[in-house]
């Protein structure tokens, strides 16, 4: 099933067998399906998965305006007008779309799209659990955000994961990703949230779709 809500294509694949997790997935078109069957060959029995895609990649995953790291055609900083959007907009058409009412929803992300999925539970309460995979943890200050701010409603689990050599950069702006990732792990954990953090093999652009589907199972 496919629509397209507020300039949004969002497509929705599931295996749900009556009431099921509904995982929001902000990726690039045609990788839903990809991910999907992957989730199910992972063993994923139970599932809802909504890809939205047709996003400004920049601009609508990150936080807050930053000087932009390989370019300036596109801008940071959407991230607040995005949430608002996926909440009041895209979620109900979604949920108006299901059979049930979801158990409940997570939301995973790959790169940008994993930086949103940690910092869009800081703005709402819609998602109980976190997949930030290969997540842009570098962005600047976001490390500090997550340490003097609440989420809305604090996580069932978060997932997070790196390729183990995305950190080799001479890209000094990218360079703290293990760290920050690393860092985000441990404080989570010293809060009381059930937090994974995965390495996995090779660099950011390394098994994109199995990384992911990986994060949705773990965190399922």
């Amino acid at each position: 099933m496919h629509f397209t809500v507020s300039g949004r294509t969002v497509e929705i694949f599931s295996s749900a067998m009556g009431k099921a997790p509904l995982v929001i997935l902000n990726t690039i078109q045609g990788e839903g399906a990809k991910i999907f069957d992957k989730c199910l060959e992972s063993g994923c029995k139970n599932l809802t998965l909504a890809a939205i895609s047709g996003l400004n990649w920049n601009r609508d995953l990150s936080p807050w305006e930053t000087p932009e790291i390989r370019n300036n055609r596109h801008g940071f900083g959407g991230a607040d007008e995005y949430i608002s959007e996926l909440t009041t907009s895209i979620l109900p058409e979604i949920c108006g779309e299901l059979p049930e009412k979801p158990e409940y929803t997570a939301i995973a992300g790959y790169s940008l799209a994993g930086l949103f999925a940690l910092y869009a539970t800081y703005k709402t309460d819609v998602f109980s659990r976190v997949a930030s995979v290969s997540g842009s943890l570098w962005f600047p200050g976001f490390t500090g955000f997550a340490q003097s701010h609440d989420f809305a409603k604090t996580p069932d689990c978060i997932y997070l994961s790196l390729g183990d050599t995305e950190a080799k950069t001479r890209d000094k702006n990218l360079a703290p990703v293990q760290k920050n990732t690393e860092f985000l792990a441990d404080f989570y954990k010293s809060r009381g949230i059930p937090t994974i953090f995965e390495l996995n093999p090779g660099n950011h652009f390394k098994d994109e779709i199995l990384r992911i589907s990986k994060g949705i199972k773990m965190v399922l």
